[in-house]
């Protein structure tokens, strides 16, 4: 009995023993804990800038983007974060107003008063009848006072105002840029570490491909921050039209005016064009009338 209980005994250290070998020579071999990684990557030599290397450098750089973009749609490291909203406001204002100059010029007043500038102004229209438009932008905590102050200015025939929401692109902007700026860094310490001709040039490559990505992200991200910034409206303005404009008798009255006028004018057309045929024509009747007046009686009356 005590020999079997040895041999039992004896083979499950044996099986022990084996699991425990096996397990180390696996994950020995197989697996890279986060530490070894680390150090791995910041030992680089020159020598490991080869192409599988510098493929695998940016396979982690795509996964590190990836993670960017998750965090900044709003889970950052497990937690939910509730961003701020982008809100790009603009209006457009269709006014009636007595006197179109004198209108744009309290717009102006009110437009920097609000802490705002005029970024376009234009007067046309004909006779006494003037009809504008102003574009203005003012911060956007001021945007409803100065709508307000200007339909004070007149009568309001249409108001319309919109607010695009461009936080999802914002926060996506962000994180690209982040991210974009890490791989720039990084590379600049890579391209200080090649040494061969064929490195040099891949990593340049790379490089200038995530600089011109930073500038038109950059570009983009600072046409948002300003349009979120700064509020647009747009006031279009008109005088009302005369009293007896609505009947028509104003129009029959300039039609009848510029239609005499135009009469005029074709047969002053007509005369120039058949006047110089009209001379020609005198001139070769009376010609003809004095050939056969003087000429003719004379060789038939030498014959």
């Amino acid at each position: 009995m005590d020999k079997k209980l040895v041999v039992i005994a004896v083979a499950l250290l044996l099986i022990i023993g084996a699991m425990f070998v096996v397990s180390s020579f696996v994950f020995g071999l197989g697996g890279t804990s986060p530490k070894s990684y680390d150090t791995s990557y910041s030992g680089l030599k020159t020598s490991d800038l080869s192409d599988q290397s510098f493929a695998g450098f940016q396979k982690s750089e795509l996964e590190l983007s990836a993670n960017s973009l998750d965090a900044g749609k709003g889970n950052l490291n497990g937690k939910a974060v509730s961003p701020e909203r982008k809100i790009i406001s603009t209006a457009n204002l269709q006014l009636e107003v007595d006197n179109v100059h004198s209108i744009f010029n309290k717009i102006t007043n009110i437009t920097l008063q609000q802490g705002g500038f005029i970024s376009g102004s234009s007067v046309y229209g004909y006779d006494e009848r003037k009809n504008g438009q102003m574009t203005l932008r003012v911060p956007q905590k001021n945007f409803y006072i100065a709508i307000e102050q200007i339909e004070a200015l007149g009568t309001v025939k249409s108001r319309d105002v919109r607010g695009q929401d461009v936080t999802e692109e914002y926060i996506d902007i962000s994180a690209r840029l982040g991210n974009l700026q890490k791989q720039e860094t990084r590379l600049s310490e890579i391209l200080k570490m090649a040494n061969t001709v064929k490195d040099v040039l891949e990593v340049e490559r790379e490089l200038e491909r995530v600089r011109g990505e930073i500038e038109r992200l950059t570009g983009r991200m600072n046409y948002l921050e300003q349009s979120i910034e700064m509020s647009t409206i747009t006031v279009n303005a008109n005088e009302p039209a005369p009293f007896f404009e609505g009947w028509g008798i104003a129009d029959a009255l300039k039609q009848a005016v510029r239609g005499f006028f135009n009469s005029i004018s074709g047969l002053i057309v007509f005369t120039g064009t058949i006047l110089p045929i009209a001379v020609y024509l005198i001139v070769v009747i009376f010609t003809g009338m004095g050939v056969k007046r003087k000429v003719m009686p004379r060789l038939f009356g030498k014959q």
